[in-house]
């Protein structure tokens, strides 16, 4: 190319400037295009030797690719390939050389720019006579930069076939390539990260779908029940996908279930507790309704799934069957609280009913009268219990159940105590079953609730107990309040001795049953230990008392046939009455007194002081 002023050179060189640009874009590969740089360089521009140095992510450059027009057995710039530059010693070299153009020529005067880290070889070409000959340690530079700036790589060019440096058609031709060869070699870039990132994408869908079939699986056979509930759209709330276990513990199809929230199914009076639950995507345990009307107990187990751009989406629900837990944990409450032979509440149980009705309020102004004592009715918390329902059935955790069935004793086989898994907050012998822990009346509190509505003894003086100095009920009409009937069995002994224990037993659960057969309903009756007895009459006037007792003794009185023998046993009873202000043993203690009174003045035997009656002993 020597003669550059000739057209038919110049267009010969276009020509093969052409042809080397075609192979460059036609190279499907980063290391492809590399290489046609390289050779284009050598066979199109009339270099005896190229080389492309790479800038690596780490702004280091690395030889990526060499060509030289006659390979060597041995040596040549061929071992340069793989060798790194770093950044610095590559801009400082580039700023040392001669600018011409785009290109930079550094002539052999000048070799103290070359940093040491700085890949080089120098040929063995013959030495320059005249002042434009190519020295063996010249050099030519082509840099080759992206389309926003930035270094891609460096084309470094030796020795000249003419053996001159080169002129300006050359020059002019090597940075018209220089320019195409950056332009493939970014293209190369481009498909090349695009190519990484479609095997990741590729790779992270083939995870996402085994992702996807791995929870399929886990939620469809899952050996408890599981359900999705939608966060947000029309449908919120509602239960777009369950599985079998879930159909198989409600009874319900999946197309029943997917058509429902969980907001349908719960018990109402789990409703606020599962709101809550949701909200706060936490634990609970309910009951859900099933298809033929009973109500199952589970814990639900709730997972928020959020999308990171979105939140929240949907609600990944665990329903686990907690039945025969619940039946448990109810039959060993029902122990605790209950007479294991008759199924009645205990003495522990009668004593916390009586605190949950009575305060320490003071008396006087602003003490009893003032929250209502003259009304003489029951705790607004009480209200329900004493005129819940009546004698329909009650809903339950195993389907409709009666508050005035007496439990069968405790022991028997595991369909004999269906009753007993009573729900929370329904009528169990009469009064309404609360918590462990509740911040209502009860005895000894400093103050009473504001809905609390004080127990006043009747105004009838010959119905008060000794102990009450508190307020009585006044205004016209019977005044009602809070009595306590303590009963005692008369010769029940004898039955013991001459019949024996067993049949002692069957006395009492026979009384226990003639006995919640007399009383109100909403009343309570309590075994305390023994053959005594109390029942719990609220809301009731002298006069009620007076004919409630006559019932008991007339409901015990008559004949009993136990195994196949007639036994009789008697009553005495005593009406006490209880007031705010009044302690629970001062309560017992009046009624027992009266019933003491009573069983002397009827001649009855007596079993003992009156400071050793058995209400004081721990049942």
């Amino acid at each position: 190319m020597e003669a550059e002023s000739e057209p038919y050179v110049r267009l010969a060189t276009l020509r093969t400037l052409h042809r080397v640009v075609a192979d460059l874009n036609a190279a499907r590969s980063l290391a492809g295009t590399l290489q046609a740089v390289v050779e284009g360089a050598v066979h199109g521009l009339g270099f005896d030797a190229a080389a492309v140095s790479l800038v690596r992510p780490d702004g280091d450059l690395v030889v990526a690719a060499v060509w030289e027009y006659e390979v060597r057995d041995f040596g040549g710039p061929s071992v340069l390939l793989g060798q790194v530059g770093g950044r610095s010693s590559w801009d400082r070299l580039l700023a040392a050389a001669d600018h011409w153009g785009t290109l930079r020529f550094l002539p052999h005067d000048r070799g103290w720019a070359v940093g040491t880290d700085i890949p080089r070889w120098t040929g063995d070409g013959p030495l320059p006579v005249y002042a434009n000959d190519w020295h063996p340690e010249d050099g030519l530079l082509a840099p080759m930069y992206s389309a926003g700036g930035d270094l891609l790589g460096v084309l470094s060019v030796d020795r000249p076939r003419s053996g001159k440096r080169p002129g300006a058609w050359t020059r002019e031709a090597l940075e018209m390539f220089s320019l195409q060869a950056s332009i493939a070699i970014g293209n190369a870039r481009l498909r090349a990260e695009m190519q990484r990132a479609l095997a990741r994408m590729e790779k992270d869908q083939q995870a996402l779908r085994a992702s996807e079939e791995s929870f399929r699986q886990a939620f469809e056979y899952a050996p408890s029940g599981m359900a999705i509930t939608e966060l947000h759209g029309p449908v919120r709330g509602q239960l777009t996908r369950v599985n079998d276990a879930l159909c198989r513990l409600l009874g319900r199809s999946r197309s029943s279930l997917r058509q429902q929230s969980f907001l349908d199914l719960v018990h109402p009076d789990d409703r606020a507790l599962l709101e809550r639950t949701s909200a706060e995507s936490g634990r609970a345990e309910l009951r859900l309704c099933r298809r033929d009307g009973s109500y199952q107990w589970v814990c639900l187990r709730n997972s928020i799934v959020a999308d990171a751009a979105e939140g929240p989406s949907f609600l990944l629900t665990h329903v686990e069957d907690i039945e025969d837990r619940k039946r448990h944990e109810f039959q060993l409450r029902h122990r605790a609280s209950h007479d294991a032979l008759t199924g009645l509440p205990n003495g522990a149980e009668l004593r916390a009913r009586l605190g949950r009705r009575l305060c320490a309020a003071p008396q006087g102004p602003g003490g009893a009268a003032a929250h209502g004592a003259a009304g003489a009715g029951p705790c607004a918390l009480e209200a329900a219990a004493a005129g819940h329902a009546g004698p329909g059935a009650l809903p339950g955790p195993h389907g409709p159940r009666t508050g005035a069935a007496v439990p069968a004793p405790m022991g028997g086989g595991p369909g004999e105590h269906a009753d007993l898994v009573a729900p929370r907050g329904s009528v169990v012998h009469g009064y309404a079953e609360r918590p462990a822990v509740e911040p209502s009346c009860h005895e000894g509190s400093d103050s009473p609730p504001p809905d609390h509505v004080h127990a006043v003894v009747p105004s009838d003086p010959d119905n008060a107990p000794e102990p009450w100095h508190g307020p009585r009920g006044g205004g016209p009409g019977p005044q009602k309040g809070l009595a306590v009937l303590f009963c005692d069995l008369d010769g029940f002994k004898s039955v013991n001795d001459r019949f024996g224990h067993s049949a002692g037993d069957a006395v009492l659960v026979e009384v226990a049953r003639r006995l919640q057969g007399a009383v109100r309903e909403g009343d309570t009756v309590a075994r305390l230990g023994g053959d005594e007895f109390v029942v719990l009459a609220d809301s009731i006037a002298s006069e009620e008392a007076a004919d409630l007792a006559v019932r008991l003794r007339n409901a015990v009185m008559p004949p009993m046939r136990i195994a196949g023998r007639v036994m009789r046993v008697g009553v005495s009873l005593g009406i006490g009455w209880a007031g705010c202000g009044m302690s629970i043993e001062e309560v017992l203690h009046a009624a027992d007194k009266r019933m003491y009174d009573e069983k002397r003045a009827r001649g009855g035997a007596l079993r003992g002081a009156r400071g050793e009656r058995s209400h004081r002993r721990a049942v």
